[in-house]
Protein backbone atom coordinates (compact mmCIF):
# COMPACT_ATOMS: atom_id res chain seq x y z
CA UNK A 1 0.00 0.00 0.00
CA UNK A 2 1.34 3.64 -0.74
CA UNK A 3 2.17 5.25 2.06
CA UNK A 4 3.03 9.53 1.97
CA UNK A 5 5.06 11.27 4.69
CA UNK A 6 3.81 14.04 7.03
CA UNK A 7 5.71 16.25 9.65
CA UNK A 8 3.99 15.96 13.44
CA UNK A 9 3.42 19.85 12.50
CA UNK A 10 1.58 19.24 9.64
CA UNK A 11 -0.89 16.15 11.17
CA UNK A 12 -1.12 18.96 13.90
CA UNK A 13 -2.90 21.25 11.39
CA UNK A 14 -4.59 18.61 9.69
CA UNK A 15 -6.06 17.47 12.75
CA UNK A 16 -6.38 21.14 14.93
CA UNK A 17 -4.21 19.91 17.28
CA UNK A 18 -2.15 21.21 19.63
CA UNK A 19 1.69 20.51 18.90
CA UNK A 20 3.78 19.84 21.79
CA UNK A 21 7.93 18.61 20.91
CA UNK A 22 9.32 19.14 17.86
CA UNK A 23 6.93 19.24 14.58
CA UNK A 24 9.79 18.50 11.97
CA UNK A 25 9.59 14.40 12.96
CA UNK A 26 8.44 12.49 9.90
CA UNK A 27 5.60 10.28 9.86
CA UNK A 28 4.71 7.75 7.40
CA UNK A 29 2.42 4.84 9.03
CA UNK A 30 -0.19 4.24 12.19
CA UNK A 31 -0.16 2.17 14.71
CA UNK A 32 -0.67 0.90 18.65
CA UNK A 33 1.75 2.23 20.89
CA UNK A 34 3.48 -1.49 21.76
CA UNK A 35 4.50 -1.64 17.99
CA UNK A 36 5.15 1.92 17.59
CA UNK A 37 8.77 2.87 15.65
CA UNK A 38 10.33 6.02 15.37
CA UNK A 39 8.46 7.25 12.14
CA UNK A 40 4.60 5.95 13.59
CA UNK A 41 1.83 8.27 14.29
CA UNK A 42 0.25 6.81 17.73
CA UNK A 43 -3.01 7.64 19.86
CA UNK A 44 -3.62 7.84 23.58
CA UNK A 45 -7.14 7.44 24.61
CA UNK A 46 -7.22 6.76 28.10
CA UNK A 47 -4.59 6.81 31.24
CA UNK A 48 -5.27 2.99 31.44
CA UNK A 49 -3.16 2.76 28.10
CA UNK A 50 -0.01 4.74 30.12
CA UNK A 51 1.85 1.97 30.49
CA UNK A 52 2.07 1.37 27.03
CA UNK A 53 2.64 4.98 26.27
CA UNK A 54 5.53 5.34 28.70
CA UNK A 55 7.87 2.35 26.95
CA UNK A 56 6.70 3.09 23.20
CA UNK A 57 8.99 4.27 20.59
CA UNK A 58 6.10 6.24 18.83
CA UNK A 59 7.54 9.04 16.71
CA UNK A 60 4.61 11.35 17.68
CA UNK A 61 1.34 10.32 19.58
CA UNK A 62 -2.45 11.61 19.70
CA UNK A 63 -3.19 12.46 22.96
CA UNK A 64 -6.27 14.45 25.29
CA UNK A 65 -5.76 17.15 27.17
CA UNK A 66 -5.24 16.05 30.90
CA UNK A 67 -2.31 13.13 29.66
CA UNK A 68 -0.30 15.45 27.95
CA UNK A 69 1.88 16.53 30.99
CA UNK A 70 2.67 12.83 31.53
CA UNK A 71 6.90 12.86 31.81
CA UNK A 72 7.57 9.32 30.36
CA UNK A 73 7.21 8.11 27.03
CA UNK A 74 7.18 9.79 23.24
CA UNK A 75 8.30 13.83 23.54
CA UNK A 76 6.43 14.99 20.61
CA UNK A 77 2.49 14.92 21.29
CA UNK A 78 -0.51 16.15 19.57
CA UNK A 79 -3.45 17.33 21.43
CA UNK A 80 -6.91 16.87 20.25
CA UNK A 81 -10.06 16.46 22.02
CA UNK A 82 -10.81 12.77 20.67
CA UNK A 83 -7.22 11.23 19.65
CA UNK A 84 -9.31 8.21 17.59
CA UNK A 85 -11.26 10.46 15.66
CA UNK A 86 -8.05 12.41 14.94
CA UNK A 87 -6.06 9.69 13.79
CA UNK A 88 -9.14 8.51 11.21
CA UNK A 89 -8.77 11.91 9.93
CA UNK A 90 -5.11 11.32 9.12
CA UNK A 91 -5.25 8.18 7.62
CA UNK A 92 -6.29 8.70 4.36
CA UNK A 93 -3.60 11.17 4.33
CA UNK A 94 -0.98 9.23 4.73
CA UNK A 95 -1.97 6.00 2.87
CA UNK A 96 -3.86 7.74 0.13
CA UNK A 97 -6.31 5.01 -2.05
CA UNK A 98 -5.30 5.06 -5.86
CA UNK A 99 -8.42 6.31 -7.40
CA UNK A 100 -10.81 3.15 -9.35
CA UNK A 101 -10.64 4.50 -13.48
CA UNK A 102 -13.81 4.72 -14.71
CA UNK A 103 -14.91 2.25 -17.66
CA UNK A 104 -16.90 -0.52 -18.45
CA UNK A 105 -14.67 -4.13 -18.44
CA UNK A 106 -14.84 -6.04 -21.47
CA UNK A 107 -15.45 -9.32 -19.92
CA UNK A 108 -18.74 -7.13 -18.84
CA UNK A 109 -22.30 -8.65 -19.64
CA UNK A 110 -24.71 -5.35 -19.75
CA UNK A 111 -28.26 -6.35 -20.31
CA UNK A 112 -30.95 -4.39 -22.37
CA UNK A 113 -31.62 -0.65 -20.66
CA UNK A 114 -28.58 -0.66 -18.50
CA UNK A 115 -28.03 2.99 -16.88
CA UNK A 116 -24.23 3.96 -15.70
CA UNK A 117 -23.82 7.40 -14.66
CA UNK A 118 -20.99 9.65 -14.79
CA UNK A 119 -17.57 7.93 -14.40
CA UNK A 120 -18.99 4.21 -12.68
CA UNK A 121 -16.40 1.41 -12.99
CA UNK A 122 -17.84 -1.92 -13.96
CA UNK A 123 -15.16 -4.65 -13.40
CA UNK A 124 -14.29 -7.85 -14.77
CA UNK A 125 -17.39 -10.07 -15.25
CA UNK A 126 -19.24 -8.35 -13.95
CA UNK A 127 -23.49 -8.62 -14.97
CA UNK A 128 -26.39 -6.56 -15.02
CA UNK A 129 -29.69 -7.46 -15.39
CA UNK A 130 -32.32 -5.56 -17.59
CA UNK A 131 -32.84 -1.40 -17.05
CA UNK A 132 -30.42 -1.76 -13.78
CA UNK A 133 -29.36 1.69 -12.80
CA UNK A 134 -26.06 3.03 -11.33
CA UNK A 135 -25.36 6.01 -10.13
CA UNK A 136 -21.96 8.32 -10.31
CA UNK A 137 -18.73 7.55 -9.70
CA UNK A 138 -20.13 3.97 -7.95
CA UNK A 139 -17.70 0.78 -8.23
CA UNK A 140 -18.77 -2.80 -9.22
CA UNK A 141 -16.36 -5.01 -8.13
CA UNK A 142 -15.28 -8.40 -10.03
CA UNK A 143 -18.23 -10.51 -10.66
CA UNK A 144 -21.19 -8.27 -9.40
CA UNK A 145 -24.65 -9.52 -10.13
CA UNK A 146 -27.14 -7.14 -10.34
CA UNK A 147 -30.20 -8.93 -11.52
CA UNK A 148 -33.06 -7.20 -13.49
CA UNK A 149 -34.45 -3.65 -12.42
CA UNK A 150 -31.38 -3.20 -9.28
CA UNK A 151 -30.93 0.36 -8.63
CA UNK A 152 -27.56 1.82 -7.12
CA UNK A 153 -27.02 4.80 -5.71
CA UNK A 154 -24.00 7.35 -5.91
CA UNK A 155 -20.86 7.01 -4.82
CA UNK A 156 -21.22 3.14 -3.69
CA UNK A 157 -18.29 0.43 -3.37
CA UNK A 158 -19.93 -3.43 -4.29
CA UNK A 159 -17.39 -5.74 -3.56
CA UNK A 160 -16.20 -8.91 -5.41
CA UNK A 161 -19.32 -11.52 -5.96
CA UNK A 162 -22.03 -9.36 -4.42
CA UNK A 163 -24.99 -10.61 -6.24
CA UNK A 164 -28.45 -8.50 -5.89
CA UNK A 165 -31.99 -9.98 -6.70
CA UNK A 166 -34.38 -8.77 -8.82
CA UNK A 167 -35.28 -5.33 -7.79
CA UNK A 168 -33.21 -4.49 -5.04
CA UNK A 169 -32.49 -0.78 -4.55
CA UNK A 170 -29.41 0.41 -2.82
CA UNK A 171 -29.28 4.17 -1.74
CA UNK A 172 -25.98 6.36 -1.96
CA UNK A 173 -22.47 5.72 -0.30
CA UNK A 174 -23.12 2.43 0.31
CA UNK A 175 -20.34 0.07 0.95
CA UNK A 176 -20.62 -3.63 0.66
CA UNK A 177 -17.92 -6.42 1.39
CA UNK A 178 -17.60 -9.46 -0.66
CA UNK A 179 -19.48 -12.30 -1.30
CA UNK A 180 -22.78 -10.84 0.41
CA UNK A 181 -26.28 -11.37 -1.37
CA UNK A 182 -29.05 -9.55 -1.43
CA UNK A 183 -33.28 -9.67 -2.36
CA UNK A 184 -33.24 -13.58 -1.87
CA UNK A 185 -36.52 -14.98 -1.45
CA UNK A 186 -36.84 -15.50 2.36
CA UNK A 187 -36.84 -19.10 4.18
CA UNK A 188 -40.66 -18.74 4.26
CA UNK A 189 -43.66 -21.78 4.29
CA UNK A 190 -46.55 -23.01 4.97
CA UNK A 191 -46.45 -26.19 6.38
CA UNK A 192 -49.93 -28.90 5.79
CA UNK A 193 -50.56 -32.46 5.01
CA UNK A 194 -48.68 -32.45 1.70
CA UNK A 195 -45.46 -30.79 2.84
CA UNK A 196 -43.71 -27.68 2.55
CA UNK A 197 -45.41 -25.20 0.32
CA UNK A 198 -43.26 -21.76 -0.74
CA UNK A 199 -44.70 -18.23 0.36
CA UNK A 200 -44.46 -15.80 -2.66
CA UNK A 201 -42.09 -13.41 -1.83
CA UNK A 202 -43.14 -10.08 -3.62
CA UNK A 203 -41.48 -7.40 -1.46
CA UNK A 204 -38.67 -5.51 -2.23
CA UNK A 205 -34.95 -5.25 -0.65
CA UNK A 206 -34.24 -1.67 0.06
CA UNK A 207 -30.59 -0.42 1.49
CA UNK A 208 -30.81 3.25 2.39
CA UNK A 209 -28.41 5.73 2.34
CA UNK A 210 -24.76 5.27 3.98
CA UNK A 211 -25.53 1.57 4.77
CA UNK A 212 -22.23 -0.16 5.37
CA UNK A 213 -22.31 -4.35 4.85
CA UNK A 214 -19.78 -7.07 5.68
CA UNK A 215 -18.93 -9.98 3.39
CA UNK A 216 -21.33 -13.02 3.60
CA UNK A 217 -23.96 -11.51 4.92
CA UNK A 218 -27.66 -12.06 3.31
CA UNK A 219 -31.03 -9.75 3.95
CA UNK A 220 -34.14 -11.47 2.26
CA UNK A 221 -36.58 -9.89 0.32
CA UNK A 222 -39.89 -9.41 1.90
CA UNK A 223 -42.91 -11.80 1.50
CA UNK A 224 -45.72 -9.36 1.45
CA UNK A 225 -43.59 -6.10 2.85
CA UNK A 226 -40.33 -4.72 2.08
CA UNK A 227 -37.09 -5.48 4.05
CA UNK A 228 -35.31 -2.56 4.56
CA UNK A 229 -32.27 -1.22 6.42
CA UNK A 230 -31.87 2.12 7.36
CA UNK A 231 -29.49 4.99 6.59
CA UNK A 232 -26.62 4.71 8.69
CA UNK A 233 -26.84 1.02 9.76
CA UNK A 234 -23.53 -0.74 9.67
CA UNK A 235 -23.90 -4.74 9.60
CA UNK A 236 -20.95 -7.07 9.72
CA UNK A 237 -19.91 -10.28 8.61
CA UNK A 238 -21.65 -13.02 8.53
CA UNK A 239 -25.16 -11.68 9.60
CA UNK A 240 -28.65 -13.24 8.05
CA UNK A 241 -31.47 -10.97 8.17
CA UNK A 242 -34.69 -12.44 7.15
CA UNK A 243 -38.24 -11.35 5.14
CA UNK A 244 -40.01 -8.16 6.16
CA UNK A 245 -37.22 -7.21 8.70
CA UNK A 246 -37.04 -3.27 9.24
CA UNK A 247 -33.94 -2.39 10.46
CA UNK A 248 -33.69 1.52 11.93
CA UNK A 249 -31.47 3.82 11.04
CA UNK A 250 -27.82 4.08 12.51
CA UNK A 251 -27.80 0.64 14.30
CA UNK A 252 -25.16 -1.55 14.44
CA UNK A 253 -25.34 -5.10 14.30
CA UNK A 254 -22.35 -7.64 15.07
CA UNK A 255 -21.09 -10.63 13.26
CA UNK A 256 -22.54 -14.05 12.98
CA UNK A 257 -25.75 -12.43 14.26
CA UNK A 258 -29.57 -14.18 12.82
CA UNK A 259 -32.50 -11.77 12.68
CA UNK A 260 -35.99 -13.79 11.89
CA UNK A 261 -38.50 -12.86 9.88
CA UNK A 262 -40.63 -9.59 10.41
CA UNK A 263 -38.55 -8.19 13.33
CA UNK A 264 -38.55 -4.23 14.07
CA UNK A 265 -35.23 -2.71 15.32
CA UNK A 266 -35.67 0.98 16.27
CA UNK A 267 -33.08 3.43 15.49
CA UNK A 268 -29.53 3.47 16.87
CA UNK A 269 -29.76 -0.67 18.32
CA UNK A 270 -26.60 -2.24 19.01
CA UNK A 271 -26.92 -5.75 18.56
CA UNK A 272 -24.05 -7.89 19.87
CA UNK A 273 -22.01 -10.81 17.91
CA UNK A 274 -23.76 -14.06 17.71
CA UNK A 275 -27.27 -13.21 19.22
CA UNK A 276 -30.65 -14.61 17.58
CA UNK A 277 -33.36 -12.68 17.49
CA UNK A 278 -36.77 -14.69 17.11
CA UNK A 279 -39.63 -14.16 14.88
CA UNK A 280 -41.71 -10.75 14.80
CA UNK A 281 -39.92 -9.06 17.86
CA UNK A 282 -39.85 -5.49 18.24
CA UNK A 283 -36.61 -4.12 19.55
CA UNK A 284 -37.47 -0.26 20.62
CA UNK A 285 -34.83 2.88 20.02
CA UNK A 286 -31.01 2.73 21.60
CA UNK A 287 -31.82 -0.50 23.36
CA UNK A 288 -28.21 -2.86 23.75
CA UNK A 289 -28.68 -6.58 22.87
CA UNK A 290 -24.91 -8.31 24.59
CA UNK A 291 -23.65 -10.92 22.76
CA UNK A 292 -24.51 -14.69 22.41
CA UNK A 293 -28.10 -13.42 23.66
CA UNK A 294 -31.31 -15.18 22.67
CA UNK A 295 -33.97 -12.67 22.27
CA UNK A 296 -37.74 -14.28 22.14
CA UNK A 297 -39.87 -11.31 22.87
CA UNK A 298 -40.22 -7.42 22.31
CA UNK A 299 -38.43 -5.16 24.30
CA UNK A 300 -38.70 -1.25 25.28
CA UNK A 301 -36.07 1.25 23.96
CA UNK A 302 -33.17 2.48 25.96
CA UNK A 303 -32.06 -0.73 27.95
CA UNK A 304 -29.57 -3.27 27.78
CA UNK A 305 -30.31 -6.95 27.42
CA UNK A 306 -28.97 -10.16 27.32
CA UNK A 307 -28.76 -13.65 28.01
CA UNK A 308 -30.59 -16.95 26.40
CA UNK A 309 -33.32 -16.34 27.25
CA UNK A 310 -32.68 -12.74 27.45
CA UNK A 311 -33.44 -10.24 30.18
CA UNK A 312 -32.53 -7.36 31.72
CA UNK A 313 -28.49 -7.14 31.70
CA UNK A 314 -28.55 -6.56 35.57
CA UNK A 315 -30.68 -9.44 36.20
CA UNK A 316 -28.67 -11.69 33.88
CA UNK A 317 -25.17 -10.51 35.41
CA UNK A 318 -26.53 -11.18 38.89
CA UNK A 319 -27.73 -14.64 37.75
CA UNK A 320 -24.24 -15.62 36.50
CA UNK A 321 -22.93 -14.69 39.61
CA UNK A 322 -25.71 -16.44 42.07
CA UNK A 323 -24.64 -20.08 39.44
CA UNK A 324 -20.68 -19.17 40.03
CA UNK A 325 -21.49 -19.03 43.78
CA UNK A 326 -23.34 -22.74 43.82
CA UNK A 327 -20.26 -24.58 43.24
CA UNK A 328 -18.43 -24.16 46.58
CA UNK A 329 -21.67 -24.17 48.62
CA UNK A 330 -22.51 -27.94 46.59
CA UNK A 331 -19.13 -28.78 47.96
CA UNK A 332 -20.34 -27.58 51.60
CA UNK A 333 -23.26 -29.72 51.47
CA UNK A 334 -21.43 -33.07 50.11
CA UNK A 335 -19.26 -32.36 53.36
CA UNK A 336 -21.77 -31.79 55.65
CA UNK A 337 -23.13 -35.44 54.33
CA UNK A 338 -20.04 -37.06 54.73
CA UNK A 339 -20.16 -35.70 58.32
CA UNK A 340 -23.69 -37.37 58.62
CA UNK A 341 -23.06 -40.64 56.99
CA UNK A 342 -19.75 -42.11 57.68
CA UNK A 343 -17.79 -44.01 55.46
CA UNK A 344 -19.84 -42.03 53.00
CA UNK A 345 -17.72 -40.89 49.85
CA UNK A 346 -18.68 -37.86 47.43
CA UNK A 347 -20.19 -40.38 44.87
CA UNK A 348 -22.72 -41.91 47.08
Amino acid sequence: MARNRLSAQAVADLVGGRLVGDGAVALDSVGPLDRAGPTTLSFLVSGKYLPYFRASSAGAVLLPEYLVTEPEGPVTRIVVPEPYRALQQVVPALYPVEPTPPGVDPTARLGAGVELGPDVHVGPHVVLGRKVRVGARTQLGPGVVLEDEVTVGEDCRIGPYVVCYRGVEIGSRVIIKAGSVFGGIGFGYATGSEGHTRIPHIGRCVLEDDVEIGSHTCVDRGSVDDTVIGRGTKIDNLVQVAHNCRIGERCLIMATSGIAGSVQLGREVIVGGGVGIADHVQIGDRSRVAARSGIFGSWPGGITVGGYPARNHREWLRSQVAIYRLSPIMEELEAMVKERRPGATSHD
